[in-house]
């Protein structure tokens, strides 16, 4: 079987790749809900309510344990990846968050009045705790339906 065939028939890619998207649609309905705006680009974009991240990490791990066993080393492997992914999601990530909204708002307060050509920087990266477990709960569920 030649590899796209493959990937799109393997199990727990498509388990991953639906925790993915459920979580980036759950993404643009919040913000619809909440913001009162349709923002289809949260479709794609990282950051916010549910993280994303931790939904496809958490979904392929827990796959990977459903269908391989828990003391699959496959599954320890997994884990581990996904612990990384979530811890990074919610430290590292959403630091520069908040170094971006700092610097946007240094950029705006010295340029009010003057003409400056410089792009904002994202400020939505990372995620807070609460996200990054939701997202992982997300994965987890959406694996055991899906498994």
């Amino acid at each position: 079987m030649s590899f796209f065939p493959g990937i799109v028939n393997n199990r727990m890619f498509q388990v991953a790749f639906v925790s993915w998207f459920i979580a980036q649609a759950l993404k643009v309905i919040l913000t619809l809900i909440i913001d009162r705006k349709l923002n289809l680009s949260r479709m794609i974009g990282s950051g916010g309510m549910p993280s994303s991240h931790s939904s496809l990490v958490m979904g392929l791990s827990t796959a990977v344990g459903l269908h391989l066993g828990w003391d699959s080393p496959l599954y320890a492997v997994a884990l581990v990846t996904s612990l990384v992914v979530m811890y990074d999601a919610s430290g590292v990530r959403r630091s520069v968050g908040i170094q971006a909204a700092i610097l946007n708002q240094i950029i705006e307060d010295a340029y009010q009045h003057k003409p400056f050509s410089q792009d904002k920087l994202k400020e939505l990266i990372g995620h807070t705790p609460y996200e990054v477990f939701a997202g992982a709960i997300l994965g987890i569920v959406v694996a055991n339906v899906m498994i």
